[in-house]
């Protein structure tokens, strides 16, 4: 049974992010979602659906006994997106995965753990996939099958999780800055000055909300984006330009533009400090850098640079990627035990009927066929013949039951 488990799969590993959108169910709403997902299922003949659509992964779980041919993926996802079908050619070989059976759970369990993630260790997949399966079990596209599956995914990861190091040690450099600034005993009332508005700034905001600095002023050459930052952490906003004349001090700067040239020299740096002689802290997160050497050489600073960080980055990532083999020994063992599970689960279902059936039996034997002899029988006769029969029904349930079971 484990056998009609498959996986439809295409992701960042076979083909460039902006390819993704051609495997993916467009729809402008989750009513419009559903119904195209209904539709799917439905015209394809597939027992059970689970979709699952991120910025660097699609898949499709089914639960079918169906032949999962070259053909039936190249229809299904055709109809599933219109514009996939004029770059089948292109892209059908290398980047689809098509998986059954144990190997299909093997990757589904690999997914929760975040194993085959960009970024191995971190668990927002397994949020992901959980709303994924709440999602489309919502709309009847799953059932038992799934449901036990995802079961067994989501608590494989939380093993995973906490019998293995692989989500320790951050491996962006952005979080690794705000480590660094953590480790330094930067106080959280600290005055930062926070240079350039782009995606690393912005993350670096949202670890500064995280935190709780507070005490931060914002210098971009947009204006509108600087006051977008300033505004959440409470801090305030100027334009590049009033870098050379600001005069309120700082404890630390954290600077990330799209300079090609160093933008924070002695001079520009030396009119910040107004004269304060104690130790900075800057953390330069732009390439090329955007601090020159020379303050680094010429006053008394804490620097940390984007190429350590990514240094670090990439250990870290081989630290993780040591763990990897832990947390396949435990995804092994999982479905093994999956294996009996399901099997004694089927067993279950098939034989569901049967104490209504035994009941059923008991109750034809007793009102129609030896209704005639049970009548002459006296109260004491009645009640010793209804404890016998009380016995065996039970026996009758519980004999196939355990055998059943003792034979998986």
């Amino acid at each position: 049974m484990l056998n009609n488990f498959k996986i439809l799969t295409i992701t960042h590993k076979n083909v460039p992010l902006k390819a993704l959108s051609q495997f993916i169910v467009p729809s402008v709403d989750e009513a419009e979602l559903e119904g195209k997902l209904n539709i799917l299922k439905t015209q394809f003949e597939i027992e059970e659906l689970m979709y699952l659509a991120t910025c660097n992964r699609v898949m499709y779980f089914f639960y079918t006994d169906q032949n999962i041919s070259d053909t039936f993926v190249t229809k299904f996802l055709a109809q599933a997106n219109i514009d996939f079908q004029p770059n089948l050619i292109e892209y059908y070989e290398n980047a689809i995965t098509l998986l059954e059976g144990h190997d299909a759970l093997e990757h589904l369990l690999e997914v929760a753990a975040s194993i085959d993630s960009m970024v191995i260790g971190e668990r927002e997949i397994l949020r992901q996939l959980r709303t994924a399966f709440e999602q489309c079990n919502g709309w009847n596209l799953t059932d038992d099958h799934i449901r036990m599956a995802m079961q067994l995914s989501v608590e494989t990861a939380k093993k995973v999780y906490s019998n293995t190091r692989i989500g320790e040690k951050p491996i962006s450099v952005v979080s690794l800055a705000i480590q660094k600034l953590l480790q330094s005993q930067f106080p959280k009332t600290g005055k930062l000055l926070l240079i350039g508005a782009g995606q690393t700034n912005l993350l670096v905001t949202k670890f500064l909300k995280k935190h709780q600095f507070e005490n931060v002023t914002v210098f971009n050459r947009t204006i509108g984006k600087a006051k977008s930052l300033a505004g959440m952490v409470g801090g305030t906003a100027f334009s590049l330009e009033k870098l050379n004349t600001y005069q309120d001090g700082f404890d630390g700067i954290i600077i990330c533009t799209g300079s090609d040239t160093a933008l924070l020299n002695d001079e520009l740096y030396a009119q910040l400090l107004q004269g304060d002689d104690t130790k900075k802290l800057i953390i330069d997160l732009a390439i090329p850098n955007n601090v020159e050497k020379s303050v680094v050489e010429n006053f008394n600073v804490n620097y940390i640079e984007i190429e350590n960080l990514k240094s670090l980055a990439k250990e870290n990532m081989a630290f993780r990627q040591n763990e990897i083999s832990k947390a396949k020994e435990i995804i092994v063992e999982r479905l093994i035990e999956f294996n009996k599970i399901h099997q004694q689960r089927q067993i279950e279902k098939a034989m569901r009927h049967v104490p209504q059936q035994i009941k059923a039996v008991k109750a034809h034997a007793m009102n129609e066929v030896f209704k005639k002899d049970l009548e002459n029988l006296d109260e004491d006769a009645l009640e010793v013949l209804e404890r016998v029969m009380n016995y065996m029904e039970k026996r009758c349930i519980s004999i196939p039951m355990k055998a059943a079971k003792d034979s998986v």
